[in-house]
């Protein structure tokens, strides 16, 4: 806020933003409102779409409205709040400025919890799909199916997607239903990812014990003639490739150490290329699965300033070697997404303690995630996401223009450093 002309001009020069507290500058235009950030945040959100869904799946929200719910969730991403009571006790602090974002209210401790623990999961998961959507039809730019940058835009035709699973621990005592090991519960979050962007186009929420590969089907149902596919080798299932194969879906992953194979043909290796075969499975059991050929490529690759020796398997025998080192770098984003989650987001401490209220948390994550993504959109950010969380956290009550912030943040030049020259004190010219 700045009282007078003399502290804007220099607040402009130092290159911060400059709003006003309501005072008009020119008597003959009104000065907009500027709203504070969680209400600018939650505004990106269809305006009927929490109600309308939570009305479809019956919710009854007449104490505390599915709005006030969802806001409250929100809230607690953006602040790290760590339970119930501490959610509760900054919207009731701020139940003035709580009341501008769509009406919402403060809910009681039990209420919340109330609410958390019985109303359908559906709900949130519906509302982040639609949002999705939505901000998609609004800015084009936003969600493009098949953005590539740099090596990969040769395949600008196609689209690239990784797929993933990242496991969320659970306290076994309060979430039994979410078995993971002996004396410990998880969920995991199983996600489709197309490379180049940071917003899933398939998520889903489940136990964390059965295999990865058992999500494999579901998450890739939808692909089409000509995408490629990026995993690990944890998604190595024999059945499950021969299929993608049969739609025409090329895939890359990394090699079982325990795979018996014959080379059918060697073709010839170079540079860090160290031998690119096609082969065929001679297992019973694998050969029955995948009857076809596919290729192995065997190369050196640098991991964290280290030379390793990694194996991959794809179906396609056209492309160079290096291009099939390269895609699977390229799988490497997925894990970016998922720690980026974990690192911005309230996925260590959760504030309920059964399956619905977990998948109500992970489910608002994710659409909290996808509005800050959108912020970063609309400001042109180009720093650290976590940077961006950050300001937006220490920002989350205060009355200002958040895109515009993100703007022009960071934006004043750097302060000048002369710089040194040798001086000849004797014999110029020599």
């Amino acid at each position: 806020m700045f009282r007078n002309r003399f502290l804007e001009k220099q607040s402009r020069l130092a290159g911060f933003p400059v709003y006003s507290t309501g005072m008009k500058t020119n008597p003959n235009k009104a000065t907009p409102r500027v709203y504070h950030t969680l209400r600018q945040i939650v505004q990106r959100i269809p305006r009927w779409l929490i109600e309308k869904t939570a009305n479809a799946h019956g919710v009854d929200a007449r104490k505390f409205s599915a709005t006030s719910h969802f806001v409250m969730l929100i809230l607690g991403h953006l602040t790290r709040a760590s339970c119930l009571t501490e959610i509760c006790d900054d919207a009731d602090l701020n139940r003035r400025k709580l009341s501008l974002v769509r009406n919402a209210t403060p809910g009681k401790r039990n209420t919340f919890s109330h609410a958390n623990r019985t109303r359908p999961a559906e709900v949130a998961e519906e509302v982040y799909r639609e949002t999705a959507r939505h901000l998609g039809e609004v800015s084009p730019d936003f969600i493009p199916p098949k953005r590539v940058r740099g090596f990969l835009s040769r395949f600008r035709d196609r689209g690239i997607f990784a797929i993933d699973s990242t496991v969320i621990k659970l306290a076994l005592s309060c979430i039994a239903s979410y078995p993971y090991r002996s004396k410990k519960a998880a969920a995991k979050m199983h996600a489709r990812l197309p490379v180049g962007s940071f917003i899933p186009s398939v998520v889903r929420i489940e136990a964390g014990k059965p295999h990865d590969s058992t999500m494999a089907d579901e998450l890739t149902k939808d692909m089409k003639a000509g995408d490629i596919l990026l995993a690990d080798r944890a998604y190595v299932d024999f059945l499950f490739l021969h299929n993608l194969a049969a739609r025409d879906v090329f895939w890359v992953l990394r090699q079982k150490v325990n795979m018996l194979y014959e080379v059918v043909e060697r073709k010839e290796a170079s540079g860090n290329i160290i031998s690119d075969e096609i082969v065929r499975l001679t297992a019973a059991n694998t050969a029955g699965k995948y009857p076809q050929t596919f290729r192995r490529v065997q190369a050196i690759v640098e991991v964290n300033g280290e030379k390793r020796v990694m194996t991959f398997l794809t179906n396609n025998t056209k492309w160079a070697a290096s291009t099939v080192c390269e895609l699977y770098r390229a799988r490497w984003e997925i894990e970016v997404f998922f720690k980026e989650l974990k690192q911005t987001l309230q996925l260590a401490d959760f504030i309920g303690t059964n399956e619905n209220a977990v998948k109500w948390q992970i489910w608002t994550g994710l659409l909290t995630h996808l509005l800050l993504h959108y912020l970063k959109f609309l400001s042109g950010w180009n720093k650290a996401f976590s940077r961006l969380v950050g300001i937006v956290r220490s920002a989350v009550w205060m009355d200002l223009d958040i895109v515009e912030t993100l703007r022009l943040y960071g934006m004043a030049s750097p302060p000048h450093r002369p710089r040194p020259h040798y001086i000849q004190q004797c014999l110029a010219g020599f």
